[in-house]
């Protein structure tokens, strides 16, 4: 069922994404690439790692970083109950500011997840942090409060005992939300201004770990939303949540799909390349090849090729435009995060801590490692030649002096 409400203020003005920032899971694109050129390829605790501040609390979401501050988000306390957003200076490592709110939903977790696992989002004037006990705040770039919600309040079966990790999207000036679970799943298109719930979705009550995407259309010019779940993929108007297709098929419920121009690079049996076809509003099957199955990160898309890791270690690349396989490499794992691409390198950091920079030319090379600390899940960032990790300790900027 869908419920659509009217919106409280007329559309905001669209902020250009910064060529230098990285504003959402995975970049500006949500496809893991950077245009950033010159970071290190290895590093130590006394080489190229410009600054490691400590961080009040633990989880999984990956930094973002807008107009030279870095963003992150924790929780901290016996379950993981208080929230925290922090900003910190991009040059220094100087924390800016901190602001804690109270969970107001489940935050129930197991040890490999976390209350502060989506990553938060900006669109250069605001971030956006959500957390796995369903609550979104939205503070101005200098720490104020713009509003708060509990989404849990709305429906408060919604609830993940393993934690869901689902990253906030923004598109115009709506915020897309995904909260599907064992209970009440759902998604919803929230007013970026004000807050108010501009349209809600009733999803498939399965545990889902999977980000929102946009898609690129030409005729009507704009978007589409794109909600993974188990048995589908469906795209919607981001105006009202209206429904415009579905692509009925076993999709992962981790990792999420990756969109290059037209085609959907989508985890599904193995990893398969589907084209939007305006004209009939579905999507056509370029290829489909079961050794490409992602797992655990996402795909990353750049340059004709898709680069898929796989949890034990296992770097595949393969042709975009056909699915194959052109060359895999053995890694360190296990891997999580999904892999950020800047400079001709992947930088792939394991569950250890082990950062291992990947040379994309011929058939691939490893080429540096550094070692930062154990228990990685978080995705990195890359923004004005550096790379930042993040740890449940330590927030790290690596980059060449």
């Amino acid at each position: 069922m869908r419920r659509v409400t009217r919106p409280l203020v007329a559309a905001l003005l669209v902020v250009g994404l910064a060529g230098a920032d990285w504003r959402r899971f995975r970049g500006n694109d949500s496809l893991g690439v950077s245009p950033e050129t010159g970071l290190p390829t290895r590093f130590s605790e006394k080489e190229n790692v410009a600054w490691k501040v400590p961080l009040p609390g633990t989880g999984p979401s990956g930094p973002i970083v807008v107009g030279g501050r870095v963003f992150v988000t924790a929780a901290s306390g016996p379950h993981q109950e208080r929230l925290h957003v922090l900003a910190f200076d991009a040059r220094t490592g100087r924390r800016l500011w901190e602001r804690q709110f109270w969970a107001t939903g489940h935050t129930i977790v197991n040890p490999f997840g976390g209350v502060a696992i989506p990553t938060p989002a900006s669109d250069g004037r605001r971030v956006f942090a959500f957390y796995s006990s369903n609550d979104l705040a939205c503070l101005d770039l200098d720490g104020n409060l713009l509003w708060f919600r509990g989404l849990a309040y709305e429906r408060p079966l919604t609830r993940n005992d393993v934690g869901m990790a689902s990253s906030p999207l923004l598109v115009d000036d709506l915020v897309v939300v995904q909260m599907e679970n064992q209970g009440a799943s759902w998604a919803a298109g929230i007013d970026a201004a004000t807050g108010e719930t501009r349209w809600t979705l009733d999803r498939e009550p399965a545990a889902n770990w999977t980000s929102p995407t946009l898609l690129r259309t030409a005729d009507p010019p704009g978007h589409l939303v794109l909600l993974q779940s188990k048995s589908r993929l469906s795209a919607h108007d981001p105006r009202d949540g209206r429904e415009v297709f579905c692509y009925q098929a076993g999709c992962s419920t981790i990792s999420s799909n990756a969109v290059a121009g037209d085609v959907i690079y989508l985890p599904s049996g193995g990893l398969c390349a589907l084209r939007y076809d305006p004209a009939r509003k579905a999507l056509d099957e370029l290829w489909r090849e079961q050794r490409l199955q992602p797992e655990n990160a996402s795909p990353v898309v750049h340059e004709g090729r898709v680069y898929v890791t796989k949890s034990a270690g296992v770097l595949a690349c393969a042709e975009a435009a056909s699915g194959k396989v052109l060359w895999q490499l053995r890694l360190r794992g296990p891997i999580w995060a999904t892999p950020a691409l800047a400079g001709g390198h992947l930088y792939v950091v394991n569950h250890d801590g082990l950062v291992q920079v990947v040379r994309l030319d011929g058939q691939g090379a490893l080429v540096g490692t550094g070692q930062i600390d154990k228990g990685i899940l978080a995705s990195p960032a890359v923004a004005d030649r550096a790379i930042y990790f993040r740890s449940n300790q330590h927030l790290w900027k690596i980059a060449s002096p």
